[in-house]
C-alpha cells in the first residue's frame, strides 16, 4: 500500500515578515526607556561628571557588542540569538547558560517596565489630585495587553514598537531643540549645577554599574534572526542603526538633565525627563514627556517578552528545555506557549520585588551575556575564517572589539559589586547550580545530531 508524502503533518515555523526598521524598532525600543530612567542613579553614584563617562564607556561596550553580534547574527540567522550562537561555536553548556542569561535578562526588563508604568499612572494621578492609586492593575494589565499582542503576531508587535518608539525618540529631539541650550534665553544652567567628581573617580568606577542602562537589550535584534526577510542585509542594519541612535539619545539625555536639576535631585529622580521637561516651564512638552516615557516603558517591555520568548522558545526547540516550548501557532505563527508561560514568571517579579533589585538582575544577567561575546567572536573567526563562510557583516578591528569588551565587562563586574555584591554572589551561584543539574540530567534528553542546524564546512582544526 502505497503512502502519500502530502499526508505527513506540515512543520509550521516562524514567519519571515520583518524588515530593517523592525530591527531598528526592537533594539532601541527595548533600550530607550533607559533614557527616560534608571541611568540618573549613576549621578548619586559618582556626580554627573562619573554618570557621563559611564555613558561613553558603555557606549564603547554595546558598539562592540552590536559590532560582534552584527557579523554573527547576519550568518547564524535563527531564533534564540546568542544561545544557537553558542550552540554552534562554543558547546552546549555554554549555549544552554547563554540561553538563560537572555531569559532572565529580558523577563527582568520586562517586569521593571511594568513596575514604572505602575508608577507613571501613580504619578499622573497625584498631580491631578487623586494620591495613593494602586499601581498593581496598571502592572497586570500591560504585561497581559503586550504578551497578548506578541501572540497574535509578530509583525502587528513590531510595528507598534516601531510607531511608539519613534514618538518617544523624537520627545527627546524635540525637547532639545525647546530648551535651546545654544540661547541666552536657554533654561539650562550647566554652569552653576555641575561640580567635580564629588566622590572621586571610586564614584565614576560605580557609575558604571547604572551606564549599561543607557544601551541594555540592543543585543536582542539577533532574537528576531529567524523572522526578517533578509538577514544578512537587514540585522546588521538595524543593529548598527540602534546604536547610533542610542548613542544620541544617550548624550543629549545627559546633557539635558544636568544642565536643569541638581545632581543630588537627579541621582534619585524617578522620571529625569519628565522632570526635565516640567522645569522647561512648557505644560506641551510636559504632556509629550509624560506620553513619550509611557510609550518608551511600553516599548521595552514589549521587546523584551518578544526577545524572551525566542530564546525561551529556541532552547525548548533544540530539547535543551522540554519540547513543548518548541510550538508555533498554527495561525499566528509565533511561540506561543513560551509566551505564556514566562507571563506569570515577569508579573511574579513585577508585583513582588522592588525596582532596584529587579533592574540589577537584568544587568547583571546581560552582563554574563557579554562576557560570552569576546569569547564567542574569537572562536568563530578561528574555526571559520573569513573565506570559509559568507557573512552579511564583518566587524572591522578583529580582536580588538572583542578584546575591549572583554576589558569593561571585567571593570563593570567589580562596579557591580560594589553596590550589590551579594546580588551578583547570589546569581553567579544559582547558574552554576542549574549548569549542573543541566549537565547531569537534561543533555541526555537533546538529540545531538539534530541540534547543528548551519550548513557550513567543518571548522578548521577539526
Amino acid at each position: 500500500m502505497a503512502t502519500s508524502a502530502t499526508n505527513a503533518p506540515e512543520k509550521v515555523g516562524l514567519l519571515r515578515v520583518l524588515g530593517p526598521a523592525h530591527i531598528w524598532a526592537l533594539g532601541v525600543g527595548i533600550v530607550l526607556v533607559g533614557e527616560y530612567m534608571g541611568w540618573n542613579f549613576g549621578v548619586a553614584k559618582g556626580g554627573a561628571f562619573a554618570a557621563l563617562i559611564a555613558c561613553w564607556f558603555a557606549g564603547t561596550l554595546y558598539t562592540c557588542v552590536a559590532m560582534i553580534d552584527s557579523e554573527v547574527t547576519s550568518t547564524v540567522a535563527a531564533a534564540g540569538g546568542q544561545y544557537t550562537q553558542a550552540k554552534h561555536i562554543v558547546g552546549p553548556l555554554m549555549a544552554f547558560n547563554v540561553g538563560l542569561y537572555l531569559v532572565f535578562a529580558y523577563t527582568m526588563l520586562e517586569a521593571g517596565n511594568a513596575i514604572t508604568v505602575g508608577y507613571l499612572m501613580d504619578t499622573v494621578a497625584a498631580m491631578t489630585g487623586h494620591s495613593g492609586l494602586d499601581q498593581r492593575p496598571f502592572i497586570i494589565l500591560s504585561i497581559m495587553f503586550l504578551a497578548w499582542l506578541n501572540y497574535r503576531g509578530v509583525l502587528a508587535t513590531l510595528t507598534f514598537n516601531l510607531v511608539i518608539t519613534a514618538f518617544a525618540f523624537s520627545s527627546i529631539l524635540i525637547l532639545f531643540v525647546v530648551t535651546a541650550p545654544w540661547s541666552d534665553a536657554s533654561p539650562m544652567r550647566h554652569a552653576e549645577l555641575m561640580t567635580d567628581l564629588p566622590y572621586g573617580w571610586l564614584g565614576v568606577l560605580a557609575s558604571m554599574h547604572f551606564g549599561l542602562w543607557y544601551y541594555l537589550g540592543i543585543e536582542g535584534t539577533t532574537q528576531a534572526a529567524e523572522e526578517v526577510r533578509s538577514p544578512a542585509r537587514s540585522l546588521p542594519f538595524g543593529t548598527l542603526a540602534g546604536i547610533m541612535t542610542l548613542l544620541i539619545a544617550a548624550t543629549l539625555t545627559w546633557y539635558m538633565c544636568v544642565g536643569l536639576m541638581p545632581w543630588e535631585y537627579l541621582g534619585g529622580a524617578g522620571v529625569p525627563l519628565f522632570d526635565a521637561a516640567r522645569l522647561s516651564g512648557s505644560s506641551w512638552l510636559v504632556v509629550l514627556l509624560g506620553v513619550g516615557t509611557l510609550f518608551a516603558t511600553l516599548a521595552s517591555a514589549n521587546g523584551c517578552i518578544n526577545d524572551a520568548s525566542r530564546a525561551w522558545f529556541a532552547m525548548g526547540r533544540d530539547h535543551y528545555l522540554p519540547s513543548w516550548f518548541g510550538a508555533v501557532h498554527p495561525k499566528f505563527r509565533t511561540p506561543y506557549r513560551s509566551i505564556i508561560f514566562l507571563v506569570p514568571i515577569a508579573l511574579i517579579f513585577a508585583l513582588g520585588a522592588p525596582l532596584d533589585q529587579v533592574i540589577t538582575f537584568s544587568i547583571l544577567s546581560g552582563l554574563l551575556e557579554y562576557t560570552f561575546m569576546p569569547i564567542n567572536v574569537i572562536m568563530f573567526r578561528k574555526k571559520w575564517p573569513l573565506d570559509t563562510i559568507k557573512r552579511g557583516y564583518v566587524h572591522p578591528f578583529h580582536p580588538i572589539p572583542a578584546l575591549v569588551l572583554l576589558a569593561l565587562c571585567s571593570v563593570t563586574y567589580f562596579a557591580v559589586f560594589l553596590g550589590y555584591g551579594t546580588q551578583l554572589v547570589a546569581m553567579v551561584a544559582f547558574y552554576i547550580v542549574v549548569s549542573l543539574w543541566f549537565h547531569f540530567w537534561r543533555y541526555r534528553f537533546v538529540n545531538r545530531g539534530a541540534q547543528f542546524t548551519m550548513p557550513w564546512p567543518r571548522p578548521k582544526g577539526y
